[in-house]
């Protein structure tokens, strides 16, 4: 399974990696909702499962997926500043959408 972070997400990834709350866990991205032709993803503090694959990514932060979900596979996640600040996840292999 694959998944990229652009720098910005990666920084704002790390500050939430830093927290008290995120102590020996990981960022899993999972899906909350498949409409069809495209699904909307969201991120969260967790601890992998058997059901998971620990993804490393070039920013140095490993990302938890699970496995059998092919919406998962191929994700990226990005943070833009403008036209307002947002994290963004979309997965440019199976339609587009965060």
């Amino acid at each position: 399974m694959q998944c990229k972070i652009n720098r910005n997400a990666a920084k704002y990834l790390k500050k939430m990696l830093e927290t008290e709350e995120a102590q020996g866990k990981m960022i899993r991205v999972l899906v909350t909702h498949l409409h069809g032709d495209h699904a909307h993803y969201d991120i969260r503090l967790d601890t992998p499962s058997e059901n998971d694959e620990v993804v490393k990514t070039d920013k140095d932060i490993d990302i938890i997926l699970e496995k059998d979900n092919e919406w998962l596979d191929g994700v990226w996640i990005q943070y833009f500043y403008v036209p307002q600040e947002e994290l963004v996840i979309t997965n440019p292999k199976k339609g587009h959408h965060h």
